[in-house]
């Protein structure tokens, strides 16, 4: 192998599991600290940078960070199921104990001239007029509802995200200098366009719910209900109650939403009911795990047939029981088991099983090409449609994700936006800027906390049951106290403080290999990789993720650590007689919209590092 190139900001970012996973790129562990030292003002500003709305996603984020989180690997035998650090509700944690922030938010430039539309007041929305508007760009974002917030607002039940956090969140980037046409749906691109708009950014989600056209669809319409048409009906109000007995359809999270609604709007016998298997719904483990905690049963391998009714009344639906089957190349189908179709009462159903684009509004004449699913034709890294100044993000772009990823979106679709108005190609991306800089204090100290918690994960407290099903404004997850937050912070592993080799020093003495706790660095003769990986004192086998081999020693042989389960405790580090190793902190920050992300001006160097 080839010796590492350490100057690549992708290897070490690589390393930080989670801010690798994230489609916004938090810095993670950076936060994590901040929480830890009590610093929640800083803690929701690091976050605010990247993902804009750190209250809500710290209740509602689809956490792709905490499956990546090195804690679940290293810690096989710390209780039954490893469990990652509490990301996502650390992040509520500086949402909900912060100061004002609102002198720490950008100073917005006087005007520059260029207007920008945004379509939809969403996430992603939202996100693209939180870049540009603070560079000078009169931004109008376009939304049918009276507050901002989109499917946020419109979808999420209040029981687990209160309108006060998405007032204000939203509000901080109205408060930029954004003007908020609210109750104005956009009704023709052709007339938008007419405006003289710059630049349109379309962020209006996916809004069409999927029906099921079974027989008897047709002949009963009353209590049927499309489940996103629904949680919008209940967050504004419209609907207040439902029937007793509740069949929602369908394994995603949206399902679990409209589930745990119904219980609280009198739902007494309310069931979920789904075509595969528990372990295969979309649905992300908790709000799966949640529904179960608050009663709710599942039932697994129904296909639904029919809808049933009497008198023009709906009673029930019946289902087809399959079951699994793989062929040779593991491809799966549902086939029937031969028993008897399922027939379960019910007063009400909301269909949950999936959602769908639509752009009635966009006229076949207009220069914006869709695809057969009919989704735009786009750029997919530049988020630029066949019409050159028309640009799409979040659900809008590539089908139903989630908050995070719109977010991300927002940020990317940003910079095409500023830069195309700058004349400068799209397809150019502004590399991030990173810093790597020793966190050495002494010979044996270190100015992070390097000492690993053995602390299993700590649980969220939740409202009392009687309390939250009662009301379905009342908030079911707490939050955690400062001194919970505190114990939590520190099972992070603080990943991005980063073990850097520096071979000349090195005497080959073996002692960093002595001390390893996890048997993760090897002094070997090199070889190609896959024989390598073999040949280390514990073998690396996990493929994704990348070994750090140096250049040819005295003796010839090369050292190779794997970065896979290394706890970065800086043992390593303390040992070594001659410094060859070094603990360094690692940041990196993904460039957005402005002068830094533009061909004309070269980011600076940073104290302590260098800009990539």
């Amino acid at each position: 192998m080839q010796p590492t190139n350490v100057d690549n900001p992708s290897y070490f970012h690589k390393v930080v599991d989670c801010q690798w996973a994230c489609p916004a790129h938090t810095p993670v562990p950076e936060y994590i600290r901040l929480i830890g030292q009590g610093r929640y003002t800083d803690a929701y500003m690091v976050n605010w940078v990247s993902n804009v709305f750190p209250g809500i996603l710290g209740r509602t984020c689809d956490r792709p960070c905490e499956p990546a989180c090195r804690r679940s690997r290293v810690e096989e035998n710390n209780g039954e199921l490893p469990e990652p650090v509490a990301i996502c509700r650390l992040k509520r944690v500086a949402a909900d104990m912060k100061n004002d922030v609102s002198l720490r938010m950008p100073k917005v430039a006087p005007k520059n001239g260029k207007r920008i539309a945004c379509v939809g007041a969403g996430p992603a929305s939202l996100t693209v007029a939180r870049d540009l508007a603070p560079l000078g760009y009169e931004v109008t974002v376009f939304d049918g509802e009276a507050k901002a917030g989109g499917f946020i607002r419109t979808q999420i039940p209040r029981f687990r995200l209160p309108e006060s956090v998405i007032d204000e969140e939203t509000g901080y980037i109205l408060d930029l200098g954004v003007q908020f046409k609210s109750g104005q749906r956009i009704e023709s691109m052709q007339g938008l366009l007419s405006e003289a708009y710059d630049a349109v950014f379309v962020g209006c989600g996916a809004p069409r719910g999927r029906d099921l056209q079974l027989p008897g669809r047709q002949e009963i319409s009353d209590n049927i209900h499309i489940g996103i048409d629904w949680l919008a009906s209940v967050s504004f109000g419209h609907t207040t109650s439902i029937g007793k007995r509740v069949i929602v359809l369908g394994g995603g999270n949206t399902a679990m939403d409209c589930c745990r609604s119904a219980r609280r709007l009198g739902g007494t016998d309310v069931k979920v009911i789904v075509r595969s298997g528990f372990d295969e719904m979309k649905a992300s483990p908790w709000e799966k795990e949640d529904a179960q905690h608050e009663g709710i049963p599942f039932l697994n391998f129904h296909v639904p047939k029919s809808f049933e009714h009497s008198g023009g009344k709906l009673t029930g639906m019946t289902f087809e029981v399959v079951k699994a089957m793989y062929d040779a190349k593991g491809k799966r189908s549902l086939v029937a088991t031969g028993e008897a179709d399922v027939l379960v009462a019910c007063d009400a159903v909301l269909i949950a099983v999936g959602q769908e684009n639509a752009f009635p509004w966009i006229e076949p004449g207009s220069g914006i090409q869709f695809d057969e699913w009919g989704l735009p034709v786009l750029d997919k890294q530049t988020f630029q449609s066949s019409l050159p100044q028309v640009f799409f993000g979040g659900d809008s772009a590539f089908g139903p994700k989630n908050i995070i990823t719109a977010v991300a979106h927002g940020h990317e679709a940003a910079v095409s936006i500023d830069r195309f108005l700058h004349g400068e190609d799209m397809a150019r991306r502004p590399d991030p800027m990173t810093n790597l800089m020793s966190t050495k204090m002494g010979i044996h100290e270190w100015s992070y906390d390097n000492d690993t918690s053995n602390d299993l994960r700590f649980k969220v407290p939740w409202a009392k049951a009687e309390v939250a099903l009662a009301n379905i404004r009342v908030e079911v997850e707490l939050g955690f106290d400062a001194a919970t937050a505190f114990k939590e912070a520190g099972r992070c592993l603080n990943c991005d403080v980063q073990t850097v080799f520096a071979e000349p020093a090195c005497i080959e003495c073996d002692a960093c290999v002595d001390i390893c706790p996890m048997d993760c660095i090897s002094f070997t003769a090199n070889d190609e990789e896959p024989v390598l990986r073999t040949h280390l004192k514990a073998p690396a086998l996990n493929l994704a993720q990348d070994l750090y081999v140096s250049g040819a020693l005295k003796t010839g042989r090369v050292m190779v650590k794997d970065e896979d389960v290394c706890l970065h405790c800086g043992l390593c580090a303390e040992r070594c007689p001659t410094g060859a190793w070094d603990m360094q902190k690692f940041l990196l920050e993904t460039t957005q919209a402005g002068p830094a992300c533009r061909d004309a001006v070269k980011p600076a160097v940073r104290a302590g590092g260098v800009s990539a």
